[in-house]
């Protein structure tokens, strides 16, 4: 059981200069003793307004120095804190506020709301087991106009869909990783590097991109240059969401349209997920 939805602006102030950090928590607890449960006993349950106002005060005194350290902060104070917990769960997210630049020059107080994908992290620990920290980021669309196609897929006597090698390819991307065990890390480095890495491999080189011959294979490549250049994850799972446009059809109105317009198939949506982690991490 557990409070879900806390929501919070954490402001930091150095000097003139103001930071922001507004997130949503959940945290969840699981008790060592059912009693609430079979026998109606509550001698056992923190209050959910007592969890809440528990996460308010880590804020205040804390600080949020980054997702990861304060989901770890939750998890260690309920643990050290309450001999009846044996499990705790804390998930964050951030709302993605960006200061606002006028000129190049960084504001000292503004702030812009830029939905380029959202941050989030867990962390969870079992009493006297290990500390275990995942990131992401989620609602990250992303689309690149050409270098996308689909062909040579399974046909049969259902198939109509057209062979494609240059189509748009779209999608929203949900991606979440594991650290394993968890050392002395600087979360917002990597989760930056990690969020780098995303958008290099669905990308391609700037001045001429790269081919991708399905969503699957998208996905992959991701995976791929995640755990290449980043030690610290160990499993990654990536979900993409792709959204189809079609060309319309402008004959009727005498005109060629060369891809030039197209709408978006809202639903149904394809959709394709992959896990992909390190060998020695499996066999552990």
């Amino acid at each position: 059981y557990g409070k879900n939805t806390i929501k919070f602006l954490r402001l930091h102030k150095e000097g003139k200069k103001q930071f922001v950090k507004e997130v949503e928590v959940c945290a969840h607890l699981r008790l060592t003793s059912p009693q609430e449960y079979l026998e109606g006993n509550n001698s056992l349950v923190i209050p959910t307004d007592t969890i809440k106002n528990i996460v308010l005060v880590l804020a205040k005194k804390n600080g949020i120095s980054s997702l990861e350290q304060f989901a770890i902060d939750i998890c260690n104070h309920f643990m050290t804190t309450f001999c009846q917990v044996a499990y705790v769960k804390a998930y964050v997210q951030e709302v993605p506020w960006q200061r606002l630049h006028e000129d190049g020059v960084p504001h000292i107080h503004s702030f812009i709301c830029v939905p380029d994908g959202i941050r989030f992290c867990e962390a969870e620990q079992c009493r006297n087991g290990p500390l275990i920290v995942f990131a992401g980021i989620k609602d990250l669309k992303l689309m690149k106009t050409t270098q996308s196609g689909f062909e040579g897929f399974y046909k049969n006597e259902h198939t109509t869909l057209p062979e494609r090698h240059d189509r748009i390819l779209c999608g929203e991307f949900f991606c979440k990783w594991s650290y394993g065990e968890c050392k002395d890390f600087d979360f917002n480095c990597i989760w930056k590097k990690i969020r780098e890495c995303i958008l290099e491999a669905f990308a391609g080189p700037p001045d001429c991109g790269e081919y991708s011959p399905s969503y699957q294979k998208t996905v992959n490549c991701i995976q791929m240059l995640v755990l290449s250049r980043v030690p610290q994850v160990q499993v990654i799972e990536v979900v993409l969401n792709n959204t189809f446009y079609n060309v319309v059809d402008m004959k009727n109105l005498g005109l060629t349209n060369d891809k030039e317009v197209l709408v978006p198939v809202e639903t149904p949506y394809g959709s394709c997920t992959c896990t992909l982690g390190r060998k020695t991490f499996f066999e552990a």
